[in-house]
């Protein structure tokens, strides 16, 4: 019975015994697997050598490090001593470092290379709750992790009766990790997940997962962050070979490597995909852009079981043979499904992958919820476009009178780590977590989500504006990466957007624009025309008084590294809003 982390070492090794590849990484030209004897063995040392050194039950210990094998040892072997795992964003700032690392006082970090223990080593003085620090890239002066391991194989006989003892003392409901959330405002809270959060949730979402011992996946969405750990649990549960992307830079080559059969993505890389198909379809010779743009206007209009019709399936035939095909050989030839969530996907590109037989499940969910509340299966009857999906086996939803989505079940967490103020918010009396999401039910079955509850916001006039709604519409044009829709208190809502420089350079190139720099440009005043006729493309959609009236084009691009998104690459609104502020008030000046 799987209910505690560490309970999927064993249901590996009883039901994957003879693996060779349960995790793989690059190192170098060359991809290194580690087999299901390595995965039981380095565990288990871990937790040896954790003990030897001295770490309790309920101690505290981070990891801060990129999507590696290392990962999974060091998981396992704090889950089998019941210390609390706390991994962190390898992209947050020393500021956060030193808060998280205040409040929840850990005995030992973890980090992956030199570049990050740079980052904390000026807070090791400081905090003198430290007492270990390890590597799992060689750093001088560091230890290395595999000092670890030998500490751990020498003390495995005198320790082997002790771990036991303390595997069989947890339980699965006690605390298993605590997860600090990135945060769009303030501090990061540090949300407390059981062991049997995470296992409830795991066990209920693997029916929707189409593969099994013989697949394997890409790994490469931050896997401290709740959904992609939850994923990851997912696939060691099935015995679906993990591997790891290099870095987000490398995953089309990885995906072109390796061949795999699925992974987990999140709206904002599915965007960039079909842009980057999208600007390479533009500029194919005549006939074979025609047959292209025809492929995907077919696309766009999918709808599943064949509710089209035989001459719309026809036709589709055709556009996969001839276009679709080459869009499955760009991620490898072998995908059978992509789970996205984090943001809401666009529509048309859900159809548009469905179509070219990529299926993309659509799900929900938050940190809070270990993440998932709602997920899309692979097949009809159990998928709707535009939709979440339907509620997760075990786990209950209603929709409260104002619009938010409640949820209440088995992987609602614990509370926010030494915050029990902040937790009643959040969480009634009746077990009811507020997940702050609007949203409506839509078929009596499928959730759907219009927007954050906090991100709403009312004009002057007293009309309310959803500025998600209409952010996700204007980034379906090629000519927007992203946009912040502004005008709480004002007279009309407005947008400021940073433009998809990377299409607007090849727009430039064919309709013979200058195009010198992003400065440059986003003053130009065919530019200023022509992005404005996509966001009246988009307005005929809206009631007249949440139409946009005005917009801004900035230069910059908008990414986790430069502050304005976070980094599951949503919008940080109130560093925008700071960051443009003189702007916003020329707007409306």
């Amino acid at each position: 019975m799987v209910t505690r982390i560490f309970d999927l070492l064993e249901n590996y090794q009883t039901n994957y015994p003879d693996k060779r590849n349960a995790f793989v990484k690059k190192e170098g030209t060359e991809w290194i697997p580690f087999s299901t004897e390595q995965y039981v063995n380095y565990s288990n040392f871990i937790s040896y050598g954790l003990l030897e050194n001295g770490i309790k039950k309920n101690d505290c210990v981070i990891t801060i490090t990129n999507n590696r094998p290392e990962w999974n040892f060091v998981d396992m072997g704090l889950a089998q001593i019941g210390a609390i795992h706390v991994p962190l964003y390898p992209t947050i700032n020393t500021k956060s470092y030193d808060y998280i690392i205040l409040q929840c006082q850990p005995v030992a970090i973890f980090v992956s290379d030199y570049f990050l223990y740079e980052k904390i080593a000026p807070l090791l003085k400081k905090h003198v709750s430290i007492k270990l620090v390890y590597s799992f890239e060689k750093v001088k002066s560091v230890s290395h992790w595999t000092r670890l391991l030998e500490t751990g194989e020498k003390a495995k006989h005198k320790l082997e009766k002790e771990l036991l003892a303390i595997k069989n003392s947890i339980q699965a409901n006690d605390l298993a990790t605590i997860i600090y959330t990135s945060g769009t405002t303030g501090n990061p809270k540090g949300v407390m997940l059981s062991h049997h959060n995470f296992m409830s949730n795991v066990m209920a979402s693997a029916s929707s997962l189409n593969l099994d011992s013989t697949h394997k996946t890409l790994s490469f969405l931050p896997i401290n962050h709740v959904y992609e750990r939850m994923v990851n649990y997912q696939y060691q549960f099935k015995g679906i070979s993990i591997c790891y992307a290099e870095s987000m830079d490398t995953i089309g080559e990885n995906l072109r490597e390796l061949k795999p059969h699925g992974f987990a993505t999140v709206p904002r890389l599915l965007e960039k995909v079909y842009d980057k198909i999208m600007t390479k379809g533009k500029s194919l010779p005549f006939l074979q852009k025609t047959i292209f743009l025809w492929a995907v206007n077919l696309g766009q209009r999918y709808e599943l079981n064949r509710a089209n019709g035989w001459w719309y399936e026809f036709q589709l035939k055709i556009a996969r043979k001839l276009v679709f095909s080459k869009w499955q050989e760009a991620l490898g030839g072998n995908i059978k499904f992509m789970c996205s969530g984090g943001a809401p996907l666009q529509v048309r590109l859900e159809r548009l992958f469905w179509a070219a037989e990529i299926p993309v499940q659509e799900g929900y969910g938050l940190t809070e919820t270990s993440p998932i509340i709602a997920a899309n299966k692979n097949a009809y009857p159990d998928v709707k476009f535009g939709t979440v999906g339907p509620v997760l086996k075990g786990v209950e939803v209603k929709i409260a009178t104002d619009g938010e989505i409640l949820a209440r079940g088995p992987n609602v967490m614990l509370g926010y780590y030494k915050n029990p103020e902040l937790t009643k918010e959040v969480l009634d009396d009746d077990g009811w977590f507020h997940t702050g999401d609007i949203g409506c039910w839509e078929d009596k079955r499928f959730l759907k989500i219009t927007d954050r509850k906090k991100e709403i916001f009312k004009t002057s006039g007293g009309i309310y504006i959803a500025p998600q709604e209409i952010e996700n519409k204007l980034k379906e044009s090629p000519f927007i990466d992203q946009s912040i829709v502004i005008g709480e208190h004002r007279r009309f809502p407005s947008v400021i957007i940073s433009p998809n420089f990377v299409f607007l350079k090849e727009y430039c190139r064919r309709k013979k624009i200058p195009f010198e720099n992003a400065e440059q440009i986003i003053y130009n005043q065919q530019i200023q025309i022509r992005i404005w006729k996509e966001i009246q493309k988009m307005n005929t959609n809206l009631d007249h008084p949440k139409k946009i009236k005005s917009f801004r084009l900035v230069a910059t691009v908008w990414t986790p590294e430069t502050g304005e998104l976070s980094p599951t690459l949503k919008l940080k609104r109130t560093v925008l809003k700071n960051k443009y502020q003189l702007m916003i008030e020329e707007i409306y000046s």
